[in-house]
């Protein structure tokens, strides 16, 4: 759980540690309101993938299904910046298929950590591939990092994509591409 308390007079030394004055009016309440957003920006920390892909329902076709363009937002564990864009699955079940919006909650659980991109797509590889159990598995994320935005190299608008494969995707070059090419049209 949160520790709001501390987070709270963190907030308030990091003020005090730029030369700010955390009792200055605009900032009077800043370190509250940091504190209660971290229960939802690191929300995941205490989430588990397994309470949303639980739910699972038979499936006679075993043909890819893709979720593309979930909107997700996350924390950049080196600058705790933002980072944020678009997650894009793909996965051959097995007999069994979870509800859609449970793919893009299996995004949310990771995505409300801080951590890095390149792990956050593994992750959710992993999760689904855990859980559901399926022939395959692929994760496209696509997003713009704050980091690379507002400070360092200060280039806005670049994107950085990475790519996962797990199962029958690994091996066939062929349903990497079907997916792609959905993921784009």
């Amino acid at each position: 759980m949160i520790d709001e308390k501390k987070v709270e007079e963190a907030v308030r030394l990091f003020l005090e540690g730029i030369g700010e004055d955390p009792q200055r009016e605009g900032l009077l309440e800043t370190p509250n309101r940091v504190a209660r957003m971290c229960n939802q920006i690191f929300g995941g920390l205490e989430q588990s993938p397994e309470t949303h892909l639980a739910k699972q329902f038979d499936c006679l076709d075993n043909n890819m299904v893709v979720e593309k363009d979930i909107t997700f937002y996350s924390a950049c564990e080196h600058h705790l910046l933002p980072f944020y864009g678009k997650a894009h699955i793909a996965y051959i079940p097995d007999g069994k298929v979870a509800g859609l919006s449970k793919l893009a909650r299996t995004v949310e659980v990771y995505a409300r950590r801080p951590q890095i991109q390149e792990n956050l797509s593994a992750q959710v590889a992993d999760a689904l591939e855990k859980y559901l159990k399926p022939k395959g598995v692929m994760v496209m994320i696509e997003a713009e990092h704050m980091c690379m935005t507002m400070r360092g190299v200060q280039k806005p608008g670049s994107k950085t994509v990475t790519t996962v494969t797990r199962g029958v995707f690994t091996e066939d070059f062929n349903l990497q591409i079907a997916f792609m090419n959905m993921v784009k049209n």
